[in-house]
């Protein structure tokens, strides 16, 4: 009477990135996770919203990331990351959306920001507007919308609709935006990912 481990929730990668099957990641080629990062089910990631190669002349560099995240990142069930896009000398494009390490997105939050820096938290429900630019050791309070193009400056607590910085991250409170110990709660039946 032999029985089978259950499948595991989420597929650990080679650097440690655990990524729950029920995620959806389109464009996974574009998408760069620099390790220890979870991504819980429901969250979508648009990889596919990238550069257009067409207007490289086919080869070349070819660097198309559309989305680039650092180390000890934490999605949250149905948030969004969406590469910005806008007109660019006449056409539509995306641009790349860089994530720094120990970024914290809460659930049904939309990302579409042009740069997020290292030890963000940003609660649940926030919008971030197109080309927004976040600074490090920033707090997002839950249900924020940061307009396009807004930049919050380091240390900021912002919050609103839109949002405003309503105060200052302490000193010596940015221990709160490390994410090693939340990380290590997730998927302890990980498997590990199909060679």
């Amino acid at each position: 009477m032999s029985r089978r481990a259950p499948k595991g929730e989420y597929i650990e990668t080679d650097t440690g990135n655990k990524v729950a099957r029920k995620a959806i990641l389109v464009g996974t080629q574009n998408i760069t996770l620099g390790g220890k990062t979870v991504i819980q089910p429901e969250v979508m990631i648009r990889g596919d919203l990238s550069r257009s190669s067409a207007s490289s002349g086919g080869s070349g560099s070819g660097n198309n990331t559309a989305i680039s995240i650092g180390r000890y990142c934490f999605f949250s069930r149905g948030c969004c990351l969406r590469p910005p896009g806008r007109f660019y000398k006449g056409h539509f494009t995306h641009l790349p959306l860089r994530m720094g390490d120990h970024v914290f997105v809460g659930q049904n939050s939309v990302v579409q920001a042009a740069t997020i820096g290292s030890h963000v938290h940003i609660g649940e429900g926030v919008v971030i507007g197109e080309m927004a630019t976040i600074k490090d050791y920033t707090r997002i309070l839950d249900g924020t919308v940061v307009p396009p193009y807004m930049t919050i400056p380091s240390f900021s607590i912002v919050a609103g609709r839109p949002a405003r910085v309503i105060g200052e991250v302490p000193e010596g409170g940015h221990e709160a935006f490390e994410l090693r110990e939340l990380y290590k709660t997730v998927g302890n039946n990980v498997q590990p990912a199909p060679a």
